[in-house]
């Protein structure tokens, strides 16, 4: 990485996003992933063979419905892989978390614009627990 490609406070605010994101998704709150995801934010897999693909609109109302793992005792399962900069306002994170039967692997672009880091894709694979 270049010294301009990200600084620890950036390093650290991507890291907060993605804490955030972890408990809005542990918790089925809307309202702290609407901190996360930029507005225009794309939701993608393709993993049962077709493209499936949300805008945050489409998005916070399915999470809204899902009962919370935590509300149903789940442990929490989420790590950060990796995080990678590729300039001063465009980042990538690989992450992993579970939600009942499905283990995820999240590819999390993103992007500092209004002086905040936040999610602008979320592309990802999930696996049935066997």
């Amino acid at each position: 990485m270049s010294g301009i490609a990200r600084t620890d406070q950036d390093f650290a605010a991507v890291i907060d996003v993605i804490a955030r994101y972890f408990d809005g998704l542990h918790h089925s709150d809307t309202s702290i992933l609407k901190t996360v995801f930029h507005p225009k934010a794309l939701y993608a897999t393709a993993t049962e063979g077709s493209l499936l693909e949300l805008d945050m609109e489409r998005y916070f109302p399915i999470v809204d419905k899902r009962p919370s793992p935590a509300s149903r005792g789940e442990a929490r399962a989420d790590r950060i892989i990796s995080i990678e900069f590729a300039g001063p306002v465009t980042a990538f994170a690989r992450v992993e978390c579970a939600i009942g039967e499905k283990s995820f692997t999240d590819f999390l672009s993103l992007i500092r614009v209004d002086g905040r880091w936040q999610i602008i894709a979320k592309v990802f694979h999930y696996d049935m627990a066997a």
